[in-house]
């Protein structure tokens, strides 16, 4: 059964082996699947990708063997119908505080079951509120709202904080729409060679360029020219923005971690990861898990001022995350109150530091685009771009 799909997968360099591809077998003879189309994608993927790397190569190959095949509605097209009308409200809703926040402490497992729950129980169309299937409101359901967290459902989108898109079928071509990759990344820090250190030892690294010259000018003479060896210099300190609305941005994220992982142009490296703003504690891991970190002060300690910094983030977040509130209080009623004061820390503690950014400037409201013009005032900010990581890498090194 299906053994075009195997060879398919083979050709564009999944090792699929037998074994594996009998368990695929004998998963749908139990029907692990679940009779759903949807599902024998989730378990094909589960027993053939062995991993994270190849999925988008798995995607690629499952869309191109199953393009035929019609998507499951997961949402009815009567619902769809009533949502996908950009003209039932021209207004935005209003901010509701206490909802968003509401909102935010539902784990995505709880808004899954609560869109079940709705579309079973509603029966006609709604708009502007927080509780129902709709849009421009604060429900964690529908489109062109400004609930800080929730599940699309129909429309376009517009503030990226959506953790999945209902209806979405999830083996899409990623190429398609991936405009940047970890080569291009590479290709971009490759071209800051000429700004590692050059170490003061005696010139034993073969100069091409001024041997070329010097044999020229000499009629043909061979001159050789050696120049002293260039060596990695430069300590970065990365630090990531994980979840949310950067979900969105994951793979350009992954092809920039990757690039720079993998990059040899840096003597030393260590990346940290943070929610929306670097608070008390940075994380190992993009899981942001308490038991896996290490405090801010330990890092603003620990790594001396001449390491070279590079945040990345949407820098979009609701203003209290930034600037009050709870969040980033430290305990020292001398330390740092809150999420700017843990930013400006760093940016004194550093000042070789800038700040790349995947999204643009947030045109729908001056609530959302504040803590993108507050973080950018702090650190210089570029977009993350094969040109922006170059022009960003050049001020980063600047002598």
């Amino acid at each position: 059964m299906f053994g075009d799909f195997l060879y398919l997968l083979r050709r564009n360099g999944l090792k699929v082996s037998l074994t594996e591809w009998m368990s695929l077998m004998e998963a749908m003879d139990k029907g692990l699947h679940g009779s759903s189309f949807t599902g024998f994608y989730y378990l094909c993927r589960c027993l053939l990708v062995k991993s994270e790397a190849d999925f988008d190569r798995f995607d690629r190959c499952f869309l191109e063997y199953f393009k035929d095949v019609p998507l499951e509605q997961e949402v009815s097209q009567e619902l769809m119908d009533w949502l996908n009308r950009p003209d039932v409200l021209n207004d935005y809703a209003n901010w509701d505080e206490e909802q968003a926040l509401k909102n935010m402490g539902l784990s995505e497992e709880e808004i899954e079951r609560m869109l079940k729950e709705r579309m079973q129980e509603q029966n006609e169309e709604h708009n502007g509120g927080s509780y129902w299937v709709g849009t421009h409101g604060m429900s964690t359901f529908g489109n062109s709202g400004l609930s800080p967290k929730g599940i699309r459902v129909g429309g376009e989108s517009r503030y990226h904080r959506a953790f999945r898109v209902a209806g979405e079928r999830k083996f899409r071509d990623f190429r398609r729409d991936n405009t940047l990759d970890t080569r291009q990344f590479q290709v971009a820090l490759r071209r800051l060679r000429q700004y590692s250190g050059l170490v003061d030892l005696p010139p034993t690294e073969f100069d091409v360029d001024n041997t070329i010259q010097d044999t020229a000018d000499s009629g043909g003479m061979l001159k050789v020219r050696y120049k002293r060896p260039r060596e990695n210099t430069v300590k970065v300190l990365l630090l990531m923005d994980s979840g949310g609305s950067m979900d969105y941005y994951s793979q350009l994220c992954s092809a920039l971690f990757q690039a720079v992982s993998k990059s040899g142009h840096f003597k030393d490296l260590k990346v940290f990861y943070f929610h929306n703003c670097v608070y008390t504690r940075l994380y190992n891991t993009p899981h942001l898990m308490s038991r896996d970190s290490v405090t801010t002060q330990w890092v603003l300690s620990n790594l001396p001022g001449d390491w070279k910094v590079i945040l990345v983030g949407d820098a979009q977040m609701a203003p209290y995350e930034l600037l009050g509130g709870y969040y980033g209080r430290s305990g020292d009623p001398d330390g740092p109150q809150c999420g700017l004061d843990w930013l400006q820390r760093i940016r004194e503690r550093y000042k070789s530091s800038i700040w790349l950014n995947p999204s643009s400037r947030p045109d729908w409201g001056q609530y959302w685009s504040q803590t993108y013009d507050t973080i950018a005032t702090v650190f210089p900010m570029f977009p993350l771009t094969v040109e922006g990581l170059e022009e960003g890498m050049k001020k980063l090194l600047a002598r």
